[in-house]
């Protein structure tokens, strides 16, 4: 069974769906580590509740990202992690994670990728009208959201759609999408 570690800068509803899919059993792995770089994040109270142990820490408290990221590193194998899911974490992965950790990280992103990378997709996928956005599950590599794709789902985008109505139906896919995904990649990868 995968000994994963959950990577997310927010509110945390990616983080809380695998919570609930490893406790229903829907997902086979062990949640060992939420990974958070906003103190005063709302998914920090949800590992809290779920009884997951937590490394929260600022970027601006270390000397640079490879500092903090060798913190990261020494969190993980303490914690016994054997891959990295990122959950809503807003900071491109560094080489030193990525050297320890490459072809074990996998990012949920709310687009169809290569569409709409980085911040903001569902404003970005708003303002350019398009009709069709979605949900991208991907290897994470050096690039910002670049890495190999292994699952998408389309989500519609109707007439007179907003912000927050998009966001609830591709929310609504992640948290199902992820925890399947990781399930599938996890029994037939070997990983």
């Amino acid at each position: 069974m995968r000994q994963i570690a959950i990577f997310a800068s927010g509110s945390g509803s990616n983080f809380q769906a695998l919570v609930d899919a490893v406790q229903a059993g829907t997902l086979k792995a062990n949640i060992k580590l939420l990974v958070c770089d906003q103190p005063g994040a709302f998914v920090i109270h949800r590992a809290q509740s779920a009884g997951i142990p937590a490394f929260v820490f600022r970027a601006k408290d270390y000397e640079n990202k490879q500092a903090f990221e060798r913190e990261i590193l020494h969190q993980l194998e303490l914690a016994g992690v054997d891959f990295i899911v990122l959950a809503g974490y807003m900071r491109l992965i560094g080489p030193t994670l990525l050297e320890s950790y490459g072809g074990r990280i996998v990012n949920i992103h709310p687009s169809l990728l290569p569409a709409f990378p980085g911040k903001d997709a569902i404003g970005q996928a708003l303002e350019a009208g398009v009709k069709i956005s979605g949900v991208t599950v991907h290897y994470v590599d050096a690039g910002m959201d670049t890495g190999e794709i292994i699952a998408q789902e389309i989500v519609r985008i109707t007439t007179g759609e907003t912000r927050q109505s998009l966001q609830e139906k591709i929310q609504h896919v992640e948290h199902y999408l992820y925890p399947t995904t990781l399930n599938h990649l996890f029994l037939t990868t070997g990983y």
